[in-house]
Parts: structure tokens; C-alpha cells; sequence
């Protein structure tokens, strides 16, 4: 469907040419009468700064000066009109832009209309029709024996010793190797040096073979044939000569899980005192988990009962931002940006729904319910609130605690209105 409208500043007219999801493409013609306007006051503003030989300062012909800086007043001229033009489509069509707009297809021919596509995303109306009524579940965990066990385990590995010995390495032993893959043309390079630990999956099955065959001191050369699953596809059953020098090994000895382990990992007289901090720390864990899952069920009821779309610019930005927190290498970054694209898609969907309710309901955080939060955090660090707020001004988490604040009314006006079973 198209739709021609005038404006009333510039008399521009607009042909709607897509109109879908967030997603608007409209076709933008600016008469020539605004055009001509346009640059006679930009050949004036020209007129009274620059320097033209035989006039003095600001009483130069304009026409002249139009012939004299003609490329710069057209530019200037083309970025005005397309400025001032999308502002009033923004305007006169109420549009809540979501994005940079993009500008595509300009035409500028003298005597001629200016014309030009505006490709522009806007933010999803979002009703919510229907925010009440669902039935989640709360997931229950119990916590078992066997996970506090393993959560010492770790703590345990995380003060292991590691003592050099002698003999051929075992799964389990941390070894430093200096590797060599033989060329196509079977010349053996030099070796480069890896730490490993073996049976960790750092070195194919075939090397890790070689290595344990070693005592610290000793070379081997043999041929080893790449896993048909390699990460890299023309490396895949392929076989190479490989050299392997063990230069040495280290194995890994635990501490006795005592009372003495219990004192040093933190402030515990006994390993049943720290046996029972973990279980609580575990609990704990899991009843975030479990509030967290009643949240997200919530959630996805209520996306699935109101459909929208999501800017698409928004999800990019979301993917672009966990590319660089999580240092995604280039190469990696199509793969991820497709992988990640549902979560992140997820992600933007929850807070317009979040915000839309915040905003309807008016459950948005007050300053009072700010002072009262910095003051709990004051209290806790046995501090002054005002320091205490500072500090979180200059590190830029005061909107951050804000809109916890304003999360946490919604869920709560939620949980009143849905069942949880």
C-alpha cells in the first residue's frame, strides 16, 4: 500500500514503500521551490564569511558566490534538506525511531526535485494484551552430598601442588613438550614448545600417545593420523610425521581434606564447617536459579501470548557487544553473531516487555526507592550513603541499579497476577 502525504514546511511529499515489523522504507521528494530556498540561504551564509577578490568581507554577489562555491553549497544544501526532511517525517508520522535512519538512492539533478530513500527502524508497539493468567513452575533442587563434595574437589584443585617426577606422564600430569609436524615435502622443522596437560583433550589422542611413551629427556618421531571430527576439515584423517620431545613432567598432589584444608581455604575451624557454608552457598545458587527460571517462564509466556517484532539493529548491537566482552576472534564472529542471534533476539524481546509493563503499570523506580537501595548497600559496607552513591555515580551504576529496582516491581506485580506451582 502506498500513501502519498504533503507537509506543510516544505511541501515534501512521501511514498510509503515498506511497511513491516519495525521496519520502515519510505520514498522522500523535496520540490524544487524548498530547494532554491535552500540555497539562497546558504549562498547568503556563504556571502557574509568568505573572501572573494575585488569585494570586501560579506559584500559579495550571492550568484557569484553560488558560481564560486558551488560543490560546497550543494553538499551543505543536500545535508540540511535531508535533515530538516526527515525530521518532519518523524513528526508528522509519529515514528519512535529505534536507529540511525540510512539515506539510499539520492537524486540531486539541477532543476529537479531532490529525492531519496529513508530506511529507518522503529521501536515495536508493544500492547500485551494479555500479561495475566499463566501457570510456570518453580524447578527444585536438592542439593546432594555429592555436589558439596565436588565443589570442595575444586577447591581442592585449586591448592594442588605440582611436583616434577621422573618416569613416562600419565593422564592427569601437566608436561612441557616441544612439538614438530614434518611438510609436504617431509622436512621436519623445529619443534615450538607447549605446556599440556594430559588427558584434557589440549593435544590429539595420537601426540598424547607419543608423549606418554617418553621419559623427560627422550624424542620420538612417528607418523599420527588426525581425527576424522579435526576442527579444521582438511586436516581430517589425514597422517603426519610428528616429532615429540618430553622435556618435562609434573604431577599434581592434592591437599588431605581436613580441618587444616578447612583453615586454609578461608575462616573454618572445622571441614564441617566449611562442608556446611558450601551446602548453603549451593542452596542459595539454586534458589536464584529457580527465581530466575520462574522469571524467564514468565516471560516467554507472555512473548508467546503478545507476538512483536524486534528491531533488528538492536539484537546486532546486543551480539557486537558480547563479540567484545567475550573477545570473539574475527574469524569466529559469523559463526557466533549466527549461533548467538536467538539468545540475543531473547534478550531484547524481555525488556521491551519489561519496559512496556514498567511503563503502563507505572512501577518504574523512584529516586526514594533508589535512596532507600543506596542506603541498604551503605549500611551493609559500613559506609556513608552519600560516599556510597558517589561512588556509584562515578562508576557510571547508578541506571544499572535503577533498573534492577524497576525489574524487581514488575516481577513482583507479575508474580501477584500468574501462578507458580
Amino acid at each position: 500500500m502506498k500513501e502519498d502525504v504533503n507537509f506543510r514546511f516544505m511541501d515534501i511529499q512521501i511514498t510509503t514503500k515498506k511497511s513491516e515489523g519495525t521496519e520502515r522504507l519510505l520514498e522522500v521528494q523535496v520540490p524544487v521551490e524548498a530547494i532554491r530556498e535552500a540555497e539562497e540561504k546558504t549562498a547568503r551564509r556563504y556571502a557574509t564569511s568568505v573572501r572573494l577578490p575585488g569585494f570586501r568581507p560579506g559584500k559579495a554577489p550571492p550568484q557569484l558566490v553560488k558560481k564560486r562555491f558551488k560543490d560546497a553549497i550543494r553538499q551543505q544544501v543536500i545535508e540540511s534538506l535531508v535533515q530538516e526532511a526527515f525530521q518532519e517525517v518523524v513528526d508528522r508520522e509519529q515514528l519512535k525511531v529505534a536507529s540511525q535512519p540510512h539515506v539510499h538512492d539520492l537524486k540531486f539533478n539541477e532543476g529537479e526535485p531532490l529525492t531519496f530513500e529513508l530506511h529507518v527502524e522503529v521501536r515495536p508497539d508493544v500492547a500485551l494484551a494479555r500479561t495475566q493468567g499463566f501457570r510456570v513452575s518453580r524447578p527444585v533442587a536438592q542439593i546432594t552430598d555429592e555436589q558439596v563434595s565436588e565443589q570442595i574437589e575444586q577447591m581442592r584443585e585449586q591448592k594442588a601442588i605440582w611436583h616434577p617426577v621422573e618416569g613416562k606422564p600419565a593422564p592427569g600430569d601437566r608436561v612441557n613438550v616441544a612439538l614438530a609436524t614434518a611438510e609436504e615435502d617431509g622436512t621436519m622443522p623445529d619443534g615450538h614448545a607447549y605446556p599440556l596437560v594430559l588427558g584434557e583433550g589440549q593435544a590429539i589422542p595420537g601426540i598424547e600417545e607419543l608423549i606418554m611413551e617418553l621419559s623427560p629427556g627422550e624424542t620420538t618421531e612417528r607418523s599420527v593420523r588426525w581425527p576424522d571430527d579435526f576442527p579444521d576439515e582438511a586436516q581430517r584423517g589425514k597422517s603426519k610425521t610428528v616429532r615429540v620431545t618430553l622435556q618435562d613432567v609434573k604431577r599434581k598432589e592434592l591437599p588431605a581434606l581436613d580441618d587444616s584444608f578447612a583453615r586454609e581455604v578461608g575462616d573454618f575451624e572445622t571441614l564441617e564447617a566449611l562442608q556446611t557454608t558450601v551446602r548453603k552457598d549451593l542452596e542459595e545458587n539454586a534458589r536464584r536459579d529457580a527465581e530466575a527460571s520462574v522469571r524467564q517462564q514468565l516471560l516467554d509466556e507472555i512473548a508467546g501470548a503478545n507476538p512483536f517484532a524486534v528491531p533488528p539493529s538492536w539484537v546486532s548491537q546486543l551480539i557486537d557487544g558480547y563479540v567484545q566482552a567475550y573477545r570473539v576472534p574475527d574469524d569466529e564472529r559469523e559463526r557466533f553473531a549466527g549461533e548467538f542471534r536467538p539468545i540475543a533476539e531473547r534478550q531484547v524481546r524481555r525488556d521491551l516487555i519489561l519496559d512496556s509493563i514498567a511503563e503502563k503499570e507505572g512501577l518504574r523506580a523512584t529516586e526514594a526507592d533508589l535512596d532507600d537501595r543506596i542506603a541498604e548497600l551503605a549500611k551493609k559496607r559500613n559506609a556513608d550513603p552519600g560516599q556510597v552513591y558517589a561512588s556509584l555515580q562515578k562508576a557510571g551504576r547508578l541506571k544499572e541499579i535503577e533498573q534492577g529496582l524497576t525489574e524487581e516491581k514488575v516481577f513482583k506485580w507479575l508474580l501477584e497476577r500468574n501462578t507458580v506451582e
